[in-house]
């Protein structure tokens, strides 16, 4: 097959979550497993760092990854879903897993597919396993696809477990309470392995603590040990001072990322490293050698890992703001930052997928924007008309597009130089206009 053929064959054949929601998801590692078994075990064979939580366990495995790549590392990243090219869910030091390495893959386990009848996430998981083993990478950076106790990427061992925040996402697969969903957070916390907690609640923090104890592992909350201060910032860049236990610890830290609301990200990567440092695994480097890697990533952060989608300004005059948050805590931060910004006139472009609380998501957003609604090209994106309604219900009016380009191109002939167009509500909205 060629490599088109290939990809085309794995989104026909196999049960895709972005496509079609809860149906493709499987409370149960019994596949996985099974295939991981298959290709002889390739979880095992390099160390790995495990990244969950509802919002920012994709930032902060990016940025994890390149403070790796700093070092000198061979650092595999596996993250989901993706936005235009498959291949973005496999990078090792920035690089997508090769088409040939796709292709290969899937013929040389067509039958093992057909028997097991693994979803898509689970597939891709597996071969995101065996390239990271057959290409020796030094270390993994595995981020979460949904949950944590079912989700796919479960299978590993790692050396250390994150785990970024808990808010209301995906209710109907983990919970509709927080501590529910946290419980499923949870999951990934495995015996006698530290474990960093991004974000500090009342109603999660509890749950972490108890499963924590009836795992023995030692357990620390980022948000207790570093204050990140936001000095400068621009679309692309924002420069923090960093306090450690209320001490100095960077009186600059520029991160290639536009936003002061990835202070909590950056927060719990930096937690992640004091854990690092403890162990066997970067005994070789001083701590003066880390901490260089952790400002020579963070400044470098989109050249080391092709990090997209998060803030990400594809036009100006008028400036085109992208972003991928998408459920009640991501937006609540990317609102607050949006109303830090400084234009005329606001322009957004939304679409969201049909399972979601769209209600409670279009109250957040600002009620003076002129809205430009649009369906994501998949099954479950939501009817741009429904939506449209919906919208109007709470005071957000607009018009409704045949397409996110076709929504995109009417926000840009409406804007002035010196308006805002906004373009989110969803990954697959992104995708589309990147």
């Amino acid at each position: 097959m060629t490599y088109s053929e290939t990809i085309n064959y794995l989104y026909q054949s196999l049960p895709m979550f972005h496509r079609i929601g809860s149906a493709a998801f499987k409370k149960d590692l019994t596949n996985t497993l099974e295939l991981c078994r298959v290709l002889d075990n390739p979880q095992t064979k390099f160390p790995s760092i495990h990244i969950g939580g509802t919002n920012g366990k994709g930032s902060t495995a990016h940025i994890t990854a390149a403070i790796l790549q700093s070092l000198g590392l061979k650092v595999g990243l596996y993250v989901s879903p993706h936005y235009r090219d498959f291949r973005e869910r496999i990078k090792i030091n920035g690089d997508y897993i090769s088409k040939k390495a796709v292709v290969r893959f899937v013929e040389q386990n067509r039958t093992e597919f057909e028997r097991i009848q693994p979803s898509f996430f689970e597939m891709t998981v597996a071969m995101a396993f065996d390239y990271f083993a057959n290409e020796k990478v030094d270390v993994a950076v595995i981020e979460v696809g949904l949950g944590g106790r079912f989700d796919s990427t479960n299978v590993i061992s790692p050396m250390l477990s994150v785990i970024t925040n808990i808010s209301f996402d995906h209710v109907d697969m983990l919970g509709d309470t927080l501590p529910l969903i946290a419980f499923e957070k949870a999951g990934i916390i495995k015996a006698q392995t530290p474990v960093v907690i991004g974000e500090e609640h009342a109603e999660t923090k509890p749950v972490f603590e108890k499963k924590a104890t009836e795992m023995n592992a030692p357990i620390s909350l980022a948000s207790q040990i570093f204050t990140l201060k936001p000095t400068e910032q621009d679309f692309d860049y924002t420069t923090f001072q960093v306090l450690k236990n209320g001490k100095l610890f960077f009186d600059t830290l520029k991160v290639n990322v536009g936003g002061d609301y990835q202070a909590k990200n950056v927060a719990t990567v930096l937690q992640t490293f004091e854990i690092l440092k403890t162990l066997p695994f970067l005994s070789r480097f001083t701590e003066g050698v880390v901490d260089k890697a952790i400002q020579d990533g963070c400044l470098n952060l989109t050249a080391l890992t092709k990090f997209i989608g998060r803030w990400q300004v594809i036009g100006r005059e008028p400036t085109i703001l992208c972003d991928s948050a998408h459920n009640e805590g991501g937006l609540t931060l990317s609102m607050k930052q949006l109303n830090s910004l400084t234009f005329n006139k606001l322009h957004i472009v939304l679409g969201v997928v049909k399972d979601k609380d769209i209600s409670k998501m279009l109250k957040l957003l600002p009620i003076e924007a002129t809205y430009y609604f649009a369906k994501a090209d998949i099954p479950r994106g939501l009817d741009a008309e429904i939506l449209r309604g919906t919208a109007a219900e709470v005071g957000r009016h607009g018009k409704a597009y045949t397409s996110v380009r076709r929504a995109l191109a009417a926000a840009k002939r409406s804007a002035t130089s010196q308006d805002l167009i906004y373009v989110g509500g969803s990954i697959f909205v992104l995708a589309e206009v990147i």
